[in-house]
């Protein structure tokens, strides 16, 4: 198993930047694939962006496509999303989650382990 912790949440005016992390306890974090959800109240979870093992894939939502990457360190267990020229609707909790599956990277039901979430705010 793997335990997820995300950090690097808060209030940012748009425009600005914001970047998140996420650390994996364990010793097989190349094993996962890593991904970005985020939750806007009253809505559902969205994919934001997943990583492959090896960082050599990545994969990003349309809507944050030019403004939002990620990246990850196997040898410190993290995995990072920075969020440059945030909007008022990039607003959620943002998931970090981890899968040693073969599904598809976009899909929450792909993956297997889930953070607590952290609060992103972007004021207009």
């Amino acid at each position: 198993q793997v335990q997820l912790v995300e950090s690097g949440g808060g209030l940012v005016q748009a425009g600005g930047s914001l970047a998140l992390s996420c650390a994996a306890s364990g010793r097989t974090f190349n094993k996962y694939y890593m991904g970005w959800f985020r939750q806007a109240t009253g809505k559902e979870r969205d994919f934001v962006a997943a990583i492959s093992w090896t960082g050599v894939s990545t994969y990003s939502a349309d809507s944050v496509k030019g403004r939002f990457t990620i990246s990850r360190d196997n040898a410190k267990n993290t995995v990072s999303l920075q969020m440059n020229s945030l909007k008022p609707e990039d607003t959620a909790v943002y998931y970090c989650a981890a899968t040693t599956g073969w599904g598809n990277p976009v899909r929450e039901s792909s993956y297997n382990y889930w953070g607590q979430g952290t609060q992103v705010t972007v004021s207009s």
